[in-house]
């Protein structure tokens, strides 16, 4: 190959991580620019976006939002967390990249990256990982297994939407509660009719744990809450209703600017779509979901999402817990279902209204793995200030 300088293509250090049932590039902040127009250049040519055709085949997404994904990491300044971890979602087909929240499916790869790179000393058989999420501000906790100081990977973990099994990893979210807005409640209701641009008023709840959502009911739009998300994804009449409900639940989460909404921040609120589980469902199923990110319906659900679920699903007068199925022992998990499977999370919560509801900390089991790792290639000419 061509040596660097002479080469119309630059090598990026990065590993493709899969943390739960998303990917990932990750980064080392020390190998990229600072924050910026130039950084974001670089992550854009090395993901293959943005692509019209919303296939990113000149690069390493893979065209849903699931997998157009990038960390970046580094050690942390901070004196409670091991890593400074910011996430970012890579828009399909538009020159964006937006730094508003976090995945947790991706959450969960940080702590064995981390490990594997030598960012954090580790010792016996187990790793404990404080995490610093750049873009809340909140911290994580990953604890995973060791052989012979790296992170096991083989395990009898079933994860649905993954194939085969893994080693488990568990992730606490510590007081996730407005990550993004600064309020678990950011209107400070349970539920609440919401205005939007072309079909009036909606009920939803809006809630803020880890990641904002906005939690509506299928049959408000005109829907089982069992369609697959390919029937989703490919029905625009509906796909442009539910962004118009995102964009109205993001100004009034203060989350942004209408403008924003539309343009830099088409990740948030991500939109749940809940439906009460039936007879034919398992006993143990709470609450049917579909979880829409990015304008695209999910194959499963995003971790930030179903966290958010979980929390409301105990706070009264919330969509989501008159929808629920409630357990018979109240301090048991809940489970969520979802298109590829269910989704288990225990949520720590004290209070269970909107006077007094505080989420203290959510607790869900991931795998993760390392698939490449290497040199991702990026054109000169994408770069916004030459190589």
């Amino acid at each position: 190959m061509p040596s660097d300088h002479l080469s119309s293509q630059i090598p990026l250090r990065a590993a493709f991580m899969r943390g739960g049932t998303s990917r990932a590039l990750f980064f080392r902040a020390e190998d990229l620019p600072e924050a910026g127009p130039r950084r974001d250049s670089m992550i854009l040519a090395a993901m293959g976006s943005p692509d019209p055709n919303k296939r990113q085949l000149d690069g390493m997404g893979a065209g849903t939002s699931s997998t157009s994904k990038i960390a970046i990491i580094a050690k942390s300044s901070r004196d409670d967390a091991d890593i400074d971890y910011t996430f970012g979602q890579v828009s399909i087909d538009a020159s964006v990249i937006s730094y508003k929240g976090n995945c947790g499916n991706i959450s969960s790869a940080v702590g064995p990256y981390a490990v594997e790179e030598g960012l954090v000393k580790t010792a016996g058989d187990q790793a404990i990982v404080r995490i610093h999420n750049t873009n809340t501000g909140k911290i994580i906790v990953a604890t995973f297994a060791l052989q012979d100081g790296w992170p096991v990977v083989d395990g009898d973990f079933a994860l649905d939407g993954v194939g085969g099994t893994h080693a488990p990893i568990a992730l606490s979210f510590l007081e996730p509660g407005g990550s993004s807005t600064g309020k678990t409640l950011p209107t400070g209701k349970a539920s609440e009719l919401l205005e939007t641009d072309g079909f009036g008023a909606i009920e939803v709840s809006l809630i803020d744990v880890s990641n904002p959502i906005a939690c509506v009911r299928a049959s408000d739009l005109g829907l089982t809450g069992r369609e697959s998300p390919a029937g989703i994804t490919e029905t625009p009449e509906l796909l442009d209703k539910i962004e118009t409900i995102r964009i109205a639940a993001a100004v009034c989460m203060g989350i942004c600017s209408r403008e924003e909404a539309q343009t830099s921040v088409r990740n948030l609120p991500q939109i749940a779509i809940v439906s009460p589980p039936t007879n034919d469902d398992s006993a143990n199923i709470n609450i049917v979901v579909r979880m829409i990110s990015t304008g695209q319906a999910h194959a499963s659900s995003p971790i930030t999402g179903g966290m958010c679920l979980a929390a409301a699903m105990r706070l009264t007068g919330s969509i989501a817990h008159e929808v629920a199925r409630p357990n018979t022992n109240p301090d048991q998990p809940l489970t969520i279902a979802h298109p590829s499977g269910t989704l288990v999370l225990d949520a720590d919560i004290t209070g269970t209204t909107a006077d007094d509801f505080t989420v203290n900390s959510v607790t869900v089991f991931r795998s993760a793995r390392r698939l490449m790792q290497g040199e991702v290639m990026v054109p000169r000419h994408r770069i916004i200030g030459g190589a």
